[in-house]
């Protein structure tokens, strides 16, 4: 009964993304994206007799979060080849030239004919899915085929459908995965309660993958020089709702203070409206030149892939999505010190939870109580600097449990 469900809501997902695509650009990229994936594929992989190691991650973030194992895999195993699949157009539409896989492609909607066969044409020697993935299709496929699946980074809440008496179905998907590498103790707990005991404590792969980039950050000359030697914020990933919570604050805070902008979507209008409401001079990244930026107090990031690199020239930062659409990143600005600002809706995030319980981040609701945490924080923010950067080095090393797990599970099949 439940995989009939399951396959019925699978192709009403299809039929009501297809007439959203009508109007809607990321639905229509959804969509367009999967035409002829199958042929596109046999392309892909035509004259390939390599093996085959297969990533899927959902969007960006879970790419950026097995970015490291993806790596480290390349350098243990350089006869393999990757392929690297995504469920969302914002992961696959940023990273589909990425050079660390051989192959790149949306995942087909997981029909029981387009999971067979694409485990068919791919016949990965492994695979592995990144935090949140569980497609019923796709795994009773590689578990038929007896290709060894890992999930990794991945983090169970005891809210989830897999822990409901009703939740049968979903806990029967877990039992596809050869081994589940949790972010933390309560994932292990959780799933042993169920049965499920192929299970280790191995951390958020995100640590290693934040480390990666501070250690091989880049200059950027225009930040550098907008800065001059000024305090300065760096708001990552802002939505509407946190530039509503945030523009009343920077109007009135009477402090040096330099702030850069970067919005979580590029829209022109939405800057533009932005930097109408800002009192003090406000330049584009596009724009800058090197007098005018080192004069504003705001600079605009109008492009994509630069953030990460940008919170090197940060004292404070504040990330965004914590009011509506779920919290970003704070890891990337976690890693190079500093006191980390958000909204209230944080719960979800163990780093967050544990980073305010140590005193490094801190919640907001209102301009008002972002006005009274940043004059602290902006006065003595010595604690904060250094709580975070130890945070994120003490909870570095996931991606070589995850290695250990894939060594043993390739060292079996290669034994049958």
């Amino acid at each position: 009964m439940f995989p009939g469900l399951y396959n019925t809501g699978i192709f009403i997902f299809q039929a009501l993304a297809r007439v959203a695509a009508s109007f809607n650009p990321k639905a229509r990229k959804w969509v367009a994206g999967r035409q002829g994936w199958a042929n596109r594929l046999r392309a892909q992989l035509a004259g390939n007799r390599q093996p085959v190691a297969w990533f899927h991650a959902a969007s960006l973030g879970e790419f950026e979060q097995g970015r490291p194992v993806m790596e480290a895999f390349r350098a243990h195993y350089p006869t393999h080849k990757i392929l690297l699949t995504f469920f969302s157009p914002s992961g696959y539409e940023v990273r589909k030239e990425y050079d660390g896989a051989d192959f790149i492609l949306y995942l087909p909607a997981d029909t029981p004919e387009n999971a067979r066969q694409f485990v068919q044409l791919v016949r990965p020697e492994i695979t592995f899915f990144i935090k949140y993935e569980f497609w019923y299709n796709y795994l009773r496929e590689l578990n038929a085929a007896q290709i060894p699946v890992v999930s990794f980074s991945a983090i169970f809440r005891p809210n989830q459908l897999f822990f409901k008496p009703y939740g049968n179905f979903y806990r029967n998907m877990l039992g596809y995965f050869d081994h589940i590498l949790v972010q933390n103790q309560e994932s292990v707990d959780l799933l042993k309660g169920i049965g499920v005991t192929a299970v280790t404590l191995a951390g958020d792969t995100r640590f290693d993958r934040v480390a990666q980039v501070a250690a091989a950050r880049k200059a950027i000359a225009v930040a550098k020089t907008f800065k001059a030697g000024s305090p300065l914020l760096v708001i990552g990933s802002a939505w509407p709702e946190d530039m509503a919570v945030l523009i009343p604050f920077l109007n009135t805070f009477d402090q040096p203070l330099k702030v850069i902008i970067a919005p979580h979507e590029i829209h022109d209008a939405e800057i533009k409206n932005w930097l109408s409401q800002l009192k003090k001079p406000s330049v584009r990244f596009s724009e800058a030149s090197e007098q005018p930026v080192s004069e504003a107090t705001y600079l605009f990031i109008d492009n994509v892939g630069m953030l990460s690199c940008l919170y090197q020239y940060g004292e404070f930062a504040y990330i965004g999505g914590a009011f509506k659409q779920g919290l970003h990143n704070i890891l990337e600005a976690a890693t190079f010190g500093m006191p980390l600002f958000f909204g209230p809706e944080y719960r979800k995030f163990q780093e967050a939870i544990e980073l305010i319980n140590e005193g490094a981040a801190f919640p907001v609701s209102n301009t008002t109580e972002l006005a009274l945490l940043f004059k602290k924080q902006y006065n003595d923010s010595e604690k904060a600097t250094r709580v975070s950067r130890e945070y994120v080095q003490r909870n570095i090393g996931a991606t070589a449990k995850v290695m250990q797990v894939a060594a043993k599970l390739l060292g079996e099949r290669l034994k049958e």
